[in-house]
């Protein structure tokens, strides 16, 4: 069946497509039957997880940009996923970098983005947030998934006070997600991953830390990492999330290595800059968490990058990983992808 659709999708631009299937899903969660048939159909048994001092229902979860602005949150948890990342979110709304933006590289199962964090801004999240949690806690019907807010700054804010950006998102969504990802590790954003540098990124980590230390609820800190720093960079990150008690690291962003993609010259050239993210990530991420893991054993990671199937699952929980989060799997391969790969695991 989603072969079916998926061909019928594929005919739209990708980002339009997005679009029409989650307004599209959303619709249906809001008939209470349908809904019902959703989730018998998609979720998954059981199977908890206990990862950085929460319990997550299962270990699959959806990646940050997917539902960036948390509209789509009821169908979400609907199709069985263990927790989802909203965002990534910045303290004034922004449009994005021009469309087309999101492009299919099908024969490589990956896809290419630019989107630039194109999202309504904390405020408007933060509310929509809110009012969400408050009417499934009227109905009685408290939501079964954990939800993550992923942070950014502006495209505006300059790096020098990037910390501000990050507080600010911080302490909006505090109230209303359950653990946060720090996003320093976008390509699309000019000089943002140079927020990476140990020093620039241990001003924003500490001055998060100490906000969250200081008040309550406190939350979960996590950091989003690009899968193209080198090995001293990487040294670099896992010192620091030791050293300040981090609790934990997303790997990985998308790559700007176009090696080895099937996709010709001339295809990519027409796309121009962006973000691979898909099956050509899974190998160089995969050895990114099992580095890490080497290097910081206790230090929980959610394993991030070409996630298809039970198999590839498997190789990053074998590679360190606590969590898994799918994103373009999930655009390939369907709405069964939680399912098949938690019945697998169990």
């Amino acid at each position: 069946m989603y072969a079916l659709l998926r061909k019928l999708f594929f005919l739209l631009p990708a980002e339009t497509a997005h679009g029409a299937a989650m307004t599209s899903l959303r619709a249906a969660c809001a008939i209470p039957l349908l809904r019902r048939w959703i989730r018998s159909t998609f979720t998954p048994a059981e199977y908890p997880v206990a990862a950085f001092g929460l319990s997550v229902r299962n270990p699959v979860g959806l990646g940050a940009g997917f539902d960036k602005n948390a509209r789509y949150l009821d169908a979400l948890e609907a199709l069985g996923f263990g927790f989802v990342e909203i965002g990534t979110v910045t303290p004034r709304p922004q449009a994005g970098n021009d469309k087309p933006r999101l492009f299919r590289l099908v024969q490589d199962k990956a896809l290419i983005n630019r989107m630039g964090f194109n999202n309504d801004g904390v405020a408007a999240v933060a509310l929509r947030l809110a009012r969400w949690r408050a009417n499934r806690t009227s109905t009685g019907d408290r939501p079964s998934f954990l939800v993550g807010g992923n942070i950014g700054k502006n495209k505006a804010t300059p790096n020098e006070e990037a910390w501000r950006d990050y507080e600010t998102c911080f302490t909006a969504l505090r109230p209303s997600v359950d653990f946060f990802v720090v996003n320093v590790s976008s390509p699309n954003t000019p000089g943002l991953r140079a927020l990476q540098e140990k020093e620039a990124l241990r001003g924003i980590l500490i001055r998060l830390q100490d906000l969250n230390r200081s008040g309550a609820p406190q939350r979960p800190i996590l950091l989003k990492i690009a899968p193209d720093l080198d090995a001293e960079a990487v040294d670099d990150v896992i010192d620091l999330a030791q050293e300040i008690g981090l609790d934990g690291l997303v790997v990985s962003n998308t790559t700007i290595n176009r090696s080895g993609l099937q996709a010709t010259t001339a295809q990519l050239d027409a796309i121009g800059m962006g973000g691979v993210s898909g099956a050509p990530l899974r190998a160089r991420s995969t050895e990114l968490l099992s580095y890490i893991h080497g290097k910081a054993p206790s230090l929980p990671v959610i394993g991030s990058g070409g996630i298809f199937t039970a198999a590839d699952a498997s190789e990053k929980l074998a590679a360190g990983a606590t969590l898994l989060e799918v994103w373009t799997g999930f655009i390939y391969e369907g709405p069964s992808i939680v399912k098949r790969i938690c019945s697998a695991l169990a």
